[in-house]
């Protein structure tokens, strides 16, 4: 197995860069290849402008249709063609980062934007009466599996189904569905570790040791099933879920989730 390890916490001795290490250790030592993209350390640069689509970039610049045409033009910086190189070498994508303000860090936001361009991680495949593209497992990253791997400063009971900062899977949803199911991954269920702030030295050798464990568990585990855009759940071109499909009782991004 083929792992690229996304890493996004500005401190080397903090709990995130922890489980990086873990992590690089742990699938080596099962005879894995790692890469790790830590991006604090490569200095990542996290906006997107003109300048990442070349002397060609239009004025006024159109993100979709530069990126894309930089794309097929092999002239996307460096720094991106890296990065897209090591999503198409691998076989599994962790993204490793803490719980900001209920989303990823800016910085590895800002990989998203400028490493996910058009014809790249979307806009491809066929538009017509019956296809809307392949998105929502399908696309250029298809036969991927990625892994979210989470430390939030609140207890667990926060992000409860009832807990005052709503459910942890419903807050995760963008990043799992829109940003990694969109261009074709298939996605695990996250390892979330809560309390991080206030993890005591026994308890972090629990985490540690539950982190090795599902580690070992990449290659087995069910993916969260997400459903599929072009495959009779879904009206086209509306992409309305189709009456009947709802599960019972489930409303809003669980409707998405066909089991």
């Amino acid at each position: 197995m083929k792992t690229l390890i996304v890493h996004a916490h500005p401190e080397p001795k903090s709990l995130n860069s922890s489980l990086k290490d873990i992590a690089v250790s742990t699938l080596e030592g099962a005879g894995h290849e790692v890469r790790v993209s830590d991006l604090y350390a490569m200095d990542w640069k996290a906006v997107v402008d003109a300048s990442d689509y070349g002397p060609e970039a239009s004025n006024p610049l159109k993100i979709a249709r530069d990126s894309g045409r930089a794309f097929e033009a092999g002239a996307l910086t460096p720094d991106v063609l890296a990065e897209q190189e090591k999503l198409l070498w691998a076989d599994t994508i962790i993204l490793q980062f803490p719980l900001w303000w209920y989303t990823m860090p800016a910085i590895l936001k800002g990989w998203v934007d400028r490493v996910f361009t058009y014809r790249f991680a979307y806009g491809v495949g066929e538009h017509s009466s019956t296809r809307y593209g392949e998105r929502f497992g399908e696309g250029t990253l298809a036969g991927r599996r990625a892994l979210l791997s989470v430390t939030v400063g609140g207890p667990e009971s926060h992000y409860a189904a009832r807990g005052i900062n709503g459910p942890i899977d419903d807050l995760l949803f963008p990043i799992h569905h829109g940003i990694l199911y969109y261009p074709g991954v298939e996605v695990l269920p996250p390892f979330v570790l809560h309390s991080a702030d206030q993890l005591a030295e026994e308890d972090y050798a629990k985490a540690a040791e539950a982190w090795k464990r599902r580690l070992l568990t990449l290659e087995s585990t069910e993916p969260i099933a997400f459903r599929r855009q072009n495959f009779g759940d879904y009206e086209i071109p509306s992409l309305l879920l189709k009456e009947g499909l709802e599960p019972a009782g489930r409303t809003g991004f669980g409707l998405h989730v066909s089991s």
